[in-house]
């Protein structure tokens, strides 16, 4: 490195762009600890939209319940519970700051599709956290 340049992003630890630790406390989730999250709110939400519709199986019911669950959790504590479980949390822009209701429900609306919380950049953030100015941290 000459001059103090930045090294190519294959080769900067994920999360430094972002001002983040490259490991321990504060440093960007694992895609596996997100995925992990995600499998525990959504089999949450399933129950508890199947409280309401048993005998029934909740459908798209657990999707109603899914969202709300996020967008509340994340708005009030900053984790859903899967990541409270986890051990991880949501870093928001301005540190200290609770999360807007905007960027909770934009960034829940996302990754109820799916699909965007799959397309991730060199540092591993979701399309659903890069659009909310967001990333899931260790805790």
């Amino acid at each position: 490195m000459v001059g103090g340049a930045q090294p190519p992003p294959q080769e900067r630890p994920r999360g430094v762009a972002l001002g983040l630790p490259a490991d321990g406390p504060g440093s960007l989730a694992s895609f596996s600890g997100r995925v992990g999250a995600f499998l525990v709110d959504a089999l949450a939400a399933a129950l508890v939209a199947g409280l309401f519709t048993a005998p029934r199986l909740p459908g798209n019911w657990s999707l109603v319940s899914f969202g709300l669950v996020t967008v509340v959790t994340l708005v009030a504590f900053g984790q859903t519970p899967g990541m409270r479980l986890l051990g991880l949390r949501l870093a928001h822009p301005r540190a200290g700051a609770r999360l807007a209701l905007w960027r909770a429900v934009v960034r829940t609306a996302l990754l109820m599709l799916l699909l965007p919380a799959l397309v991730v950049d060199s540092d591993g953030r979701g399309l659903h956290d890069r659009l909310t100015d967001t990333a899931v941290i260790r805790s």
